[in-house]
């Protein structure tokens, strides 16, 4: 069974139910649609109680009456209301609006868990060999410091541990181990020493059981990779699918007390379906 099934089945089970924000868009009423038709998910559009909405703002976040009235009246706050206020179980977003704007409603409407500091994301890699693997940040955080990259690290090892059972997590660096120095060397060292994940490690040496033996660096076994930085995570995937022919679904957020996804504005209806389903399997 492909893991894409196995996800699905795992997330028709929950029968949860998913606000989408942009459910007007043509791609993604039709993907709500889909997910309806094959029992994977309740797609639900916006709501209509504003009082109750702004209330679970006022209550779960601690913000002002006033301010939240005013922000539910937007649609991507709105939805991600109805997250806090229990009335879905998780946001799907992004078809039309911009990145940002999805990450500040789910910031201040739902919130981070309490061991994060900054959101982040992630795709789930499908390569052809039937290996999935956790690329993070790829999306997100253009240069993170020590703080922010611990955050993700968490972040990225609690998706592994949702998505693939287990969550062997590298932290990547052009330097494996004490072979080389820098200030992003460094930078990754430090955060392996606060969170105990192998790093700084290069990607063969994180992936390849003999090359990892031949440098001392651990198993080779990682199936969760945290690059240093967003240009090392994009052009990584990127060449993952046009060279190695992966399947790279997402991004989606990660960090959130609840499950969010960020579609790509260029989404289509199949991508839209698949996003639901990984954001799905992190609740």
């Amino acid at each position: 069974m492909h893991f894409t099934e196995v996800l699905s089945n795992k997330v028709a089970a929950k029968n949860a139910r998913v606000v989408f924000p942009e459910f007007e868009e043509p791609r993604i009423a039709q993907a709500m649609g889909r997910l309806a038709d094959d029992g994977i998910c309740q797609p639900v559009g916006l709501g209509d109680d504003t009082e109750r909405y702004a209330q679970a703002l006022v209550d779960a976040r601690g913000m002002a009456p006033k301010i939240a009235s005013r922000l539910v009246s937007k649609p991507l706050y709105r939805a991600a209301a109805m997250v806090a206020a229990g009335e879905a179980d998780a946001m799907v977003a992004g078809a039309v609006a911009p990145s940002r704007r999805v990450i500040e409603a789910a910031s201040m409407a739902i919130g981070l868990t309490d061991d994060v500091n900054v959101p982040s994301s992630f795709f789930l890699m499908l390569f052809p060999d039937g290996r999935a693997l956790i690329f993070s940040d790829c999306a997100v955080n253009v240069a993170p410091d020590a703080d922010a990259l611990t955050s993700i690290a968490r972040s990225s090892q609690a998706t592994g541990e949702a998505l693939l059972g287990e969550a062997r997590v590298a932290l990547l660096s052009f330097s494996t181990m004490n072979s080389g120095a820098g200030d992003s060397v460094e930078l990754v060292r430090q955060v392996a020493e606060r969170t105990g994940f192998l790093g700084p490690v290069q990607g063969d040496a994180a992936l390849m059981p003999e090359i990892a033996a031949r440098k001392g660096a651990g198993g080779g076994d990682a199936n969760v990779l945290i690059f240093p930085s967003l240009d090392a995570g994009n052009i990584a995937y990127k060449l993952a699918v046009a060279l190695g022919g992966a399947q790279a679904l997402g991004p989606i957020l990660q960090g959130f007390r609840k499950p969010v996804c960020d579609l790509s504005r260029g989404a289509t209806v199949d991508d839209i379906v698949a996003a639901t389903v990984v954001t799905l399997a992190l609740g």
